[in-house]
C-alpha cells in the first residue's frame, strides 16, 4: 500500500472545498471540524470523513487532541481581537477562534499553513487584525508575507482551474523555517490579484465555460411571474434606451427610478452623503434628457404602482453594449437589479441573490453553483433543500484558486518543505496545473 505523501487538517471546513485540493493532491485528511449539522453531513457524505462540531472540545488551554498533520487549512472566522496594550501577540487573540488555530500551531508545527478569509480583511478596517495574525505566526517560527495575497479564481485560465466567478479572498500562507532562521519575513505574497499567464478575464463565457445546462431547471431555478414582469419591463426600457441614446451605452450610475425629476425640480437635502447627491444630480441630468420617453415607458409598465416595489425601481447596468437585458445575467439585490454581461458572475452569497442567467430565463441551478466553485459533478448534496445548498457554497471556498495558491507556496518554499514535508513538495509539482482531472479521479468509479 502506497503511503501517504502528507496529512492534512481542515478547520471551520464547510463542505469541503480544501479538502477536494488537498486530496487532489494526493494528501490525507485525518482531522476535520464544522459546526453548521447540514455543511458536516455534505461534508462527510462526499469525502467519507466525519468531523467535530466544535473544535473548542478538542484545543484548549491544557489540550490538543488535533492529531499531527503537515498542513493546516483553514476558512476561519476572523473575529476582532483585543486592543489592549496593543501587544499583537497569542495572548491578544484569547476568546477568538483563531487563538484555537494558534494552538494547534504551537503543538503540532505543521509544515504548511493556509488561511483563507475574506477580501476585507485585507482593508483598512482590519488593519490590526492583520497585524496580529502576521506576528502571531512567525512567533511560531514560520515566515509570512507582510502584504495580504488576494486572489480570485476568475483570474484563472480554465486549464488551471478557474472558474467565471469574482471571488476575491484572502490567502494567508505560512511556511515553517528551519531550526535556526530567525527573518521570517516576506517582501511579497505568494498570489498576487493579477490574472495569471497573460489570461483575459473579459474573455470567459458563461454558458460554455461553467458550463450552463439549458435542461437544468428545477423549481428553485424558476422566476416568479412578478420578477418575469420586472425583467421584461427594464428590458423594454433598455432596448427603447438605445433608440432614443442613438447606440449610447446606458450609464454607469445607478438609476433610481424614484428620483426621477427635472434638475430644475431637483432639491437636494441638507447633510445628503456627496455619493449620494452625485447620484441624484445625475439622475435628475438623465431624467431632463429623456423625460419623455421615460414618462412612456413608466406609465405603459405601471411602474409607479405596487407592480413595482421600491426595489425593483432601480437598475445598475454593468453590462456595457449588451443590446438586452434579457442577454445579461442578473442579480435582484435589495438595492436593485444589477445586470452585468454574460462573461463572469458576482460571487456566490450565502444569502438569496442567486445569479439570474438571461439568455435562460432562469436561475442558476445548485450544480451550476457548484460547478463555480470548482467542485466535480459527482459531488452529492443528499435530499437537502435547494436554499441550504446554495446558502453552502455561498460560504466555501474556490478549489482551483487553493490548488493554484498551494502550488505557488510549494514552488516558492521548495527547498524548505523538502526538508520539512518532503512528500508535499513531491505531490503537489507532480500534479496536474488543474484540480479537475485530480477530482474526476477521486469520484466514485
Amino acid at each position: 500500500m502506497a503511503r501517504t505523501p502528507f496529512k492534512f487538517v481542515d478547520l471551520f471546513a464547510g463542505i469541503g472545498g480544501f479538502h477536494a485540493a488537498l486530496s487532489g493532491f494526493g494528501g490525507k485528511c485525518v482531522y476535520g471540524v464544522e459546526i453548521d449539522p447540514a455543511a458536516a453531513a455534505v461534508y462527510e457524505r462526499n469525502w467519507g470523513k466525519s468531523i467535530l462540531g466544535d473544535i473548542t472540545e478538542d484545543v484548549s488551554d491544557s489540550q490538543c487532541l488535533v492529531p499531527a498533520h503537515d498542513v493546516l487549512a483553514a476558512g476561519f472566522p476572523c473575529q476582532p481581537f483585543s486592543k489592549s496594550g496593543a501587544q499583537l501577540g497569542m495572548e491578544e487573540t484569547r476568546g477568538t477562534l483563531y487563538w484555537n488555530i494558534l494552538q494547534i500551531i504551537r503543538h503540532r508545527q505543521p509544515a504548511l499553513v493556509i488561511l483563507e478569509n475574506v477580501r476585507n480583511l485585507a482593508g483598512p478596517r482590519h488593519i490590526h487584525e492583520w497585524r496580529v495574525i502576521v506576528e502571531t505566526l512567525r512567533e511560531q517560527g514560520y515566515r509570512v508575507a507582510d502584504v495580504p495575497a488576494v486572489f480570485s479564481p476568475h483570474l484563472l485560465p480554465p486549464d488551471l482551474g478557474g472558474r467565471p466567478q469574482i471571488r476575491e479572498r484572502v490567502f494567508i500562507v505560512a511556511v515553517r523555517e528551519a531550526p535556526g532562521v530567525t527573518d521570517h519575513r516576506l517582501d511579497l505574497p505568494l498570489v498576487d490579484n493579477r490574472a495569471v499567464r497573460g489570461w483575459d478575464p473579459g474573455t470567459w463565457d458563461l454558458i460554455s465555460d461553467l458550463p450552463i445546462e439549458p435542461t437544468e431547471a428545477g423549481p428553485e431555478c424558476r422566476l416568479s411571474s412578478s420578477e418575469g414582469y420586472w425583467i421584461d419591463a427594464w428590458d423594454d426600457f433598455v432596448v427603447g434606451m438605445w433608440e432614443e441614446r442613438d447606440g449610447r451605452r446606458l450609464p454607469g450610475f445607478p438609476l433610481w427610478g424614484d428620483n426621477w425629476v427635472t434638475n430644475s425640480a431637483l432639491k437636494i437635502p441638507k447633510g445628503t452623503p456627496t455619493w449620494k447627491a452625485d447620484f441624484l444630480r445625475k439622475n435628475a441630468a438623465f431624467y431632463t434628457e429623456h423625460q419623455k420617453f421615460i414618462n412612456s415607458w413608466t406609465k405603459r409598465w405601471k411602474f409607479y404602482t405596487e407592480a413595482f416595489p421600491p426595489s425593483r425601481r432601480k437598475l445598475e447596468w454593468q453590462a456595457q453594449d449588451t443590446p438586452r437585458l434579457w442577454d445579461t445575467v442578473m442579480h435582484l439585490r435589495p438595492s436593485g437589479i444589477r445586470a452585468r454581461r454574460a462573461t463572469y458572475l458576482p460571487a456566490l452569497v450565502a444569502i438569496t441573490q442567486t445569479s439570474i442567467i438571461g439568455p435562460l430565463r432562469r436561475r442558476l441551478s445548485p450544480r451550476e453553483a457548484a460547478r463555480l466553485q470548482g467542485l466535480p459533478d459527482w459531488f452529492d448534496f443528499g435530499a437537502q433543500a435547494p436554499a441550504a445548498t446554495y446558502r453552502q457554497l455561498g460560504n466555501g471556498v474556490s478549489v482551483g484558486a487553493v490548488w493554484h495558491v498551494v502550488r505557488q507556496a510549494v514552488q516558492a518554499y521548495e527547498e524548505t518543505l523538502k526538508k520539512t514535508c518532503p512528500g508535499l513538495v513531491r505531490s503537489v509539482l507532480g500534479a496536474e496545473e488543474s484540480p479537475d482531472p485530480a477530482l474526476r479521479r477521486l469520484g466514485p468509479s
